[in-house]
């Protein structure tokens, strides 16, 4: 087998939650260009330049909506990618929020909002497709953490918490999983330019302090995550467990 074969998805089936835009597009197309199947998942829609990309790569699709923050809603993406590929190989669990208050005023629904999305989903979607991949002897799970995983950042108790606790997960799913042929490991995405973070780009002093940190000198885009997404999808990382690879333009080495 060649070196780019290792790379191929061809005849995986994949589901990457949050696909209908932002990183999660960029995940979701990488996939496709892949050969992978992809199921596109959004809060509400998935926008039409996202499906006009994936439709390009010739891959079959499904596109479903649901809050993830909903159990129902968690079992329902991952059964209907099964029955409409055959099984579930690769998930992405891209689906996030981030609601922004100083600590000591921080609502409890903002807590609670964040947490349930950033964290409780992931583990719900983890278990559940598991359990199918354990079954079938093998699977990739890749989860969204953050540099706030490695940093505390200001203004986002509950996000710094919830991207936290998903660095963790990873390691701990992926020291039980390891040895039934499920890797679990984690893209930490550095500062990109999507919704999540207009405000910090709208700000042109926060802007510029962030952009004076960054090597690369600018904002990632979520076509950067691509390479990444499909080396920790394929077969070329088999061997790589409960890692958190930082994709960030060089912000940690500073």
């Amino acid at each position: 087998m060649g070196i780019l074969n290792l790379f191929s998805l061809k005849g995986k089936n994949a589901l990457v939650t949050g696909s209908g835009q932002g990183l999660g597009s960029g995940i979701a197309i990488a996939l496709a260009q892949a050969g992978a199947n992809v199921t596109l998942h959004n809060y509400d829609k998935v926008q039409d330049a996202v499906l006009e990309e994936v439709k390009k790569t010739g891959a079959r699709y499904i596109v479903r909506a649901g809050d993830v923050r909903d159990a129902a809603v968690c079992r329902m993406l991952v059964d209907d990618t099964i029955s409409s590929f055959g099984s579930i190989d690769i998930l992405f669990n891209n689906a996030g929020t981030i609601l922004r208050a100083p600590a000591e005023e921080h609502p409890e629904e903002y807590w609670q909002t964040v947490i349930d999305t950033n964290l409780n989903a992931v583990w719900r979607i983890s278990q559940y497709a598991g359990r199918k991949m354990i079954a079938q002897g093998h699977g990739k799970i890749v989860n969204t953490a953050s540099m706030m995983s490695f940093q505390g950042g200001f203004l986002i108790a509950s996000y710094v918490a919830s991207k936290g606790a998903v660095a963790q997960l990873t390691k701990a799913l992926a020291n039980e999983w390891a040895p039934l042929g499920v890797n679990v490991n984690a893209i930490a995405p550095g500062y990109m330019a999507t919704e999540n973070t207009a405000p910090l780009r709208a700000d042109p002093v926060r802007s510029a302090s962030i952009l004076s940190r960054i090597p690369a000198g600018r904002w990632g885009e979520p076509s950067d995550l691509a390479g990444a997404a499909v080396f920790l999808a394929s077969g070329a990382s088999n061997y790589l467990h409960g890692q958190v690879l930082a994709v960030d333009g060089g912000w940690l080495c500073r």
